[in-house]
């Protein structure tokens, strides 16, 4: 069966501690009991949580959703986004099946990155190593009014950005990424096709903002 592999990459830096950190902790759960309860989903997605901080470190890999088990997410240090990108590479390069003249592949990873600040590290290596990495839909949020779009607008066109990181704003964001995953899923199983950007996706609730 084809996989299709979700990628979050979540920032924990210290400017996360508090209601922003907790609100994620919540979003990635209830994120995970509402795909749980898709057919499409539960059968097709598969989910890995990578996080950055002082370094980047994947805490959860590529696993099917019935086997998902919550990390622990805490806040502290710098935003080490550039390492987060390099990582994400290399681990899409590893877990996710390529298509052969033999069998089909994986269907592309979906990824989504949320940062409320902008990267303590050089990205450039990062962003480099992500442009030649094959990804259906990259969408980068920007979640309160410390989070810089620009340095995102370099990985990816699918930008969003939240005005505020409180636990409403946030919740929402998750929510929207659960029925961005639920609609992919459905997608792929009912036209066979890849989904290529934001236009694929359902249209983002009012806290989240495109960002052009």
């Amino acid at each position: 069966m084809r996989r299709l592999p979700v990628y979050l990459l979540i920032d924990t830096s210290g400017s996360m501690t508090g209601e922003p950190i907790e609100a994620v902790r919540n979003g990635v759960q209830n994120l995970v009991a509402t795909l749980r309860q898709d057919p499409s989903a539960l059968e097709a997605a598969y989910l890995s949580v990578i996080t950055f901080s002082d370094e980047a470190r994947q805490d959860v890999p590529l696993t099917e959703l019935s086997q998902f088990q919550m990390p622990q997410f805490n806040a502290a240090g710098t935003t080490s986004m550039g390492a987060a990108l390099t990582l994400l590479a290399e681990r899409i390069n590893l877990e996710v099946t390529k298509t052969t003249a033999e069998q089909k592949g994986d269907w592309k990873p979906v990824v989504f990155m949320m940062s409320d600040g902008q990267p303590t590290d050089d990205p450039t290596a990062g962003i480099e190593a992500i442009k030649k990495t094959k990804i259906g839909t990259f969408v980068a949020c920007a979640a309160g009014p410390g989070a810089e779009t620009q340095t995102l607008q370099r990985i990816t066109e699918s930008v969003v950005h939240l005005d505020t990181a409180d636990s409403n704003t946030i919740k929402a964001f998750f929510k929207w990424v659960s029925a961005s995953i639920s609609t992919t899923s459905q997608k792929i199983d009912l036209t066979k096709k890849e989904v290529s950007g934001l236009s694929d996706l359902p249209p983002p609730p009012p806290e989240v903002n495109i960002v052009v």
